[in-house]
């Protein structure tokens, strides 16, 4: 059983960090009755163009926790990592602690950073842009008391880093501000079905993530929850020169 765990569980992690996280402007900046789903991508990439240009630098603390049901094991992990953006160099990531599982924390806790980092060595592969997805508006919704977009993506090429399902993007914002979708590749056999479901939020002028949780079946019996809590963000305007 620890060998199918750590096989079964250790591809879990689609990374969705790179889910734009717009600046706010007024809502209503744009009529959210007339666009279509290509100006809808389009002001997601403006907006999330000038957030690359003013967010600088910001710090968090992440927590992580994996729990695993199944037919011959019930097994828990926790890990805490500190996290560094700089607008030049991107994310850093330092383990604070680890507890529970440590076949979990090995193969699936610390993976889960392996992969943000591979991620984001190559932005553009994994953005949502009509380069990786194609697109469809599947209608309007309220999120939070606030108008949304609903659209459908549907990711052009297999990709352990690109997803198909729901985005709801802010109307007045264009960030995305919720995903529910499934891998756009199996990353396992173990593996028969993943549900991905990611919610951000918005800290001051700039939405960021705020929660990753994929729920995982597994083909001999059993699932798994991965969530990750983004935290709080200490966002600094400007790294002072050296």
């Amino acid at each position: 059983m620890r060998h199918f765990v750590a096989g079964g569980l250790s591809l879990l992690v689609i990374p969705l960090t790179l889910a734009p996280a717009a600046r706010p402007e007024s809502a209503g900046h744009v009529s959210s009755s007339t666009l279509t789903a290509t100006q809808i991508v389009a002001e997601i990439a403006r907006h999330n163009t000038a957030r690359n240009e003013d967010l600088k630098h910001y710090q968090s603390l992440r927590h992580y926790e994996v729990r695993y049901r199944g037919f011959a094991a019930n097994i828990d992990a926790k890990m805490d990592v500190a996290v560094d953006y700089d607008a030049t160099t991107g994310k850093t990531f330092h383990i604070i602690s680890k507890s529970g599982s440590r076949l979990l924390c090995d193969k699936v806790l610390e993976r889960a950073v392996d992969s943000e980092e591979e991620a984001q060595k190559d932005p553009a592969a994994t953005a949502l842009t009509p380069a990786n997805y194609r697109f469809t508006l599947d209608g309007h919704d309220t999120v939070k008391g606030r108008p949304a977009y609903v659209l459908d993506v549907e990711p052009i090429a297999p990709s352990k880093f690109l997803y198909k399902g729901k985005i709801w993007v802010d109307a007045g914002d264009f960030a995305v501000e919720k995903i529910e979708a499934t891998p756009a590749k199996n990353p396992s056999f173990w593996i028969a079905q993943t549900l991905i479901h990611y919610t951000s939020a918005r800290n001051g002028e700039f939405w960021l993530p705020q929660q990753n949780r994929s729920e995982t079946k597994v083909r001999i019996g059993g699932k798994a929850v991965l969530t990750i809590d983004y935290g709080a963000y200490q966002i600094i305007p400007q790294i002072a020169s050296r």
